[in-house]
């Protein structure tokens, strides 16, 4: 196993920028080509290309987009009620923290006469994009779903690539059930956002789409956001990532399981353990190759690992100070102080504190949402909330006395700008019935 152990104090500046680069994205003219290749059928063609697109890279004819209320019912009744238990589990949870960040309108009165609103308001029409590459994300569904219902989003649509047998797995028709979606279409692909973008015959554009996805998918949403008016999506996506901190009495077995949680995503996914402990991270190194052993998606571990990092400070101080130029997705913390640590720590999508809390009740039933800002976005971006599905927007209304109140410093400010005409708009009511 190759992951590199790095001892941060002797490496250069360059280094240091070097053993936190990320894994390439693919960004080639090929790639942005053959995107805009599938995007441009799609807008032309419209549910003809979405059928042709998908016999091409999924393999399968479909006969129809749209999945009927009998499959939904007939995926419920093929789940063991144990299933069932687990996804209305997670629901409760997710729901259960979701809910509480619903925001209350904020009124203003700046000066007498002068009212000032903010007001939140769903987006009207959201597209929920699941992926199911080599495995099918029920999870997914519950994260982006349950907001979507909280806010009141009055049109959700779920798309997902089918299976080789034209069908979506039955934990993803039951989820969506729970999250009140009725309009589901077996499509993936960058094709499956051009028809959220553009609308074809069966799918009616929507105003925001959401979800992860692979580079196809990815590309898609970064050309759609540019070209189509209106249109936006929820974050820059990449690879899936974890960076764990920890100290000489850290469990190595529960950091190395941690990474691995990681790792087995995809073989572009990058782990990095920071920590002031020589004797934790040959630890950890000793139990990476003992469990990456017992994996199913071992060789899509190893690549990653190939990529990864076991990186020594000097100090957990210092430790913070890498966690914080780096960015990661995830942050866990094992370390004796770490309520104290968690104070110097700001860059991170979603961070995890204590021995017993692993990324996967994160990515699964905490409550938590999983979608997060990936390849250094969190020190800019937040981890998806109920507010993404919402728009604000500010009301204002001023009486005759708070417009007389404001009007010298509004002429005063349209001088200096030379905008006569805005000044009229002021000058011209205090005029009347003077």
């Amino acid at each position: 196993m190759n992951t590199q152990i790095i001892n941060w104090q002797t490496l250069s500046a360059q280094q240091k920028v070097d053993a936190l680069a990320r894994p390439a994205i693919a960004d080639n003219a090929l790639l942005s080509t053959q995107v805009a290749n599938i995007l441009s059928q799609v807008q032309k063609q419209g549910d003809k290309a979405l059928i042709k697109l998908t016999e091409q890279f999924d393999g399968i004819k479909l006969d129809t987009l749209s999945v009927s209320k009998e499959q939904v019912a007939q995926a419920k009744s093929a789940l063991s009620a144990k299933r069932i238990a687990a996804i209305e589990t997670a629901y409760q949870q997710i729901k259960s923290f979701h809910a509480a960040q619903k925001p209350n309108d904020i009124a203003v009165e700046t000066r007498p006469g002068v009212n000032c609103i903010l007001k939140t308001e769903p987006i009207e029409s959201v597209g929920l994009y699941i992926p199911a590459g080599s495995a099918p994300l029920p999870s997914t569904v519950l994260m982006l779903g349950v907001p979507s219902q909280l806010a009141g989003c009055q049109r959700v649509v779920l798309v997902c690539p089918p299976d080789k047998n034209g069908q979506l797995a039955n934990e993803i028709l039951v989820a969506a059930e729970l999250c009140g979606i009725n309009e589901i279409y077996t499509v993936g692909g960058a094709q499956a956002v051009a028809a959220l973008a553009y609308g074809t015959e069966t799918i009616k554009a929507v105003n925001k789409v959401f979800g992860p996805g692979n580079r196809y998918v990815t590309e898609a949403k970064k050309q759609l956001s540019q070209q189509v008016a209106g249109f936006a999506i929820d974050m820059p996506a990449g690879p899936s990532e974890v960076l764990v901190i920890g100290d000489n009495n850290a469990n190595a077995a529960f950091i190395a399981a941690d990474l691995l949680s990681q790792a087995e995503h995809g073989s572009d996914s990058q782990v990095i353990l920071l920590t002031d402990s020589e004797l934790l991270i040959n630890e950890v190194a000793a139990e990476l190759t003992k469990q990456v052993a017992l994996l199913s998606r071992k060789e899509i571990a190893l690549k990653a690992l190939k990529q990864s990092r076991l990186i020594l400070t000097t100090d957990l101080t210092q430790a913070a100070e890498v966690s914080n130029l780096y960015g990661p997705e995830h942050l866990i913390i094992q370390t004796d102080n770490a309520d104290t640590l968690l104070l110097s720590l700001r860059n991170a999508g979603s961070i995890f504190v204590g021995a017993y809390t692993p990324e996967s009740a994160g990515d699964y039933a905490s409550g938590t949402n999983h979608v997060l800002p990936t390849y250094g976005y969190s020190k800019v971006i937040g981890s998806l909330s109920l507010a993404d599905f919402s728009r604000r927007y500010t009301v204002q209304h001023l009486t005759r006395d708070g417009l007389a109140s404001l009007a010298e410093c509004i002429i005063e400010l349209t001088d200096a700008e030379g905008l006569d005409a805005h000044q009229r708009a002021v000058t011209i009511r205090l005029e009347e019935g003077a």
